[in-house]
């Protein structure tokens, strides 16, 4: 074979063996990581934390990750902004409960279906706990439910709009407490994060939210936590009643989360990418460490267990909804 026909036959037989470059570059460039509310709160610490230790797992580990708040309409903003996305990778969802099952559960016009993203991972799970300022005269649920008795109407609650876990968590709280759902006045901010500010600043006597919302509150003295919907006392609360201990077991269903969903028809390659990447973060004492610091539980789930998870919480939002007589 002449030695010019050689060299091409080799070279091209080096070029069908080399990964192509889409597959040994993605992603191409850094990931935008699109949270539907504002910074500070829940989403953005979740989606900042992943931020900072996920993409070092990746393909192409010098991309990175930046974090887009795009807020509005109880979450519907920034979620419907990546169902519209090119499906390339490079865009994605941190997904809330509010925006990704409580929204598409009880609003018909919400403007993208549960089930239409490509659910890449459940991230962690988050308590639902209600708390007032450390200087409220309420020192516990029993006592703030007193006060909503005596004068329905008189006391506001922050929250996110009716469409969120602050919200449907609190109206199920008067629920399971015999009271009215309209006990308390809401008062709708953009975030987890100013909707606590909201509560420090007196401008609401109490909250339902996310505890990573809340937790530097808590144990910066400024928030007293009257009750914690868990099954158990939590390690880093000891002496904060559970659901069952104040009288509000219902309330033990109700839990914040967060998961990374992309648009629909993710290729692949880029599905296989983050289900690795996922999975190599259960053995990160980092990103483990930092989700439990902010109040968070860590609870990785596979994509076909994510879209099983979220499949039960609408369902569960939506049957709460209904009996509370909200849709």
């Amino acid at each position: 074979m002449p030695h010019a026909s050689r060299r091409i036959l080799l070279a091209g037989m080096a070029a069908l063996a080399r990964p192509t470059r889409a597959e040994a570059a993605y992603p191409e460039r850094p990931v935008t990581l699109v949270v539907p509310f504002s910074a500070g709160g829940a989403a953005d610490i979740a989606a900042r934390t992943l931020a900072a230790h996920v993409p070092r797992r990746l393909p192409n580990p010098a991309a990175g990750m930046v974090v887009d708040n795009r807020t509005g309409a109880s979450g519907a903003v920034g979620t419907g902004f990546v169902a519209r996305a090119k499906p390339d990778g490079q865009t994605l969802l941190l997904a809330r409960v509010g925006s990704s099952a409580i929204l598409p559960a009880t609003d018909a016009r919400t403007p993208y279906a549960w089930d239409e993203f490509t659910m890449l991972g459940l991230l962690d799970e988050n308590p639902f706990a209600v708390c007032v300022r450390a200087d409220a005269p309420w020192k516990s649920l029993g006592e703030l439910a007193g006060a909503l008795r005596e004068g329905p109407g008189r006391l506001n609650f922050a929250t996110t709009g009716p469409a969120t876990i602050l919200d449907l968590g609190v109206r199920h709280m008067f629920a399971s407490l015999g009271l009215p759902i309209d006990a308390g006045v809401a008062i709708p901010f953009r975030g987890g994060g100013e909707a606590v500010a909201a509560v420090l600043a007196g401008q609401a006597q109490f909250i339902g939210n996310n505890l990573s919302d809340m937790m530097g509150a808590i144990t910066g003295g400024q928030l007293r936590t009257l009750v914690v919907a868990t099954p158990e006392r939590l390690q880093a609360l000891p002496a904060v009643p559970t659901a069952r201990e104040a009288d509000v077991e219902p309330m033990a269903r109700i839990a914040g989360w967060n998961a990374l969903f992309g648009p629909p028809g993710l290729p692949e390659p880029v599905v296989q990418a983050w289900t690795t990447a996922l999975a190599e973060l259960r053995q990160d004492r980092d990103w483990l460490a930092a989700t439990r610091r902010f109040g968070s539980v860590p609870r990785l789930l596979e994509p076909g267990e994510t879209r099983d998870y979220v499949r039960a919480q609408v369902a569960l939002y939506r049957d709460l909804a209904k009996r509370l007589g909200l849709i």
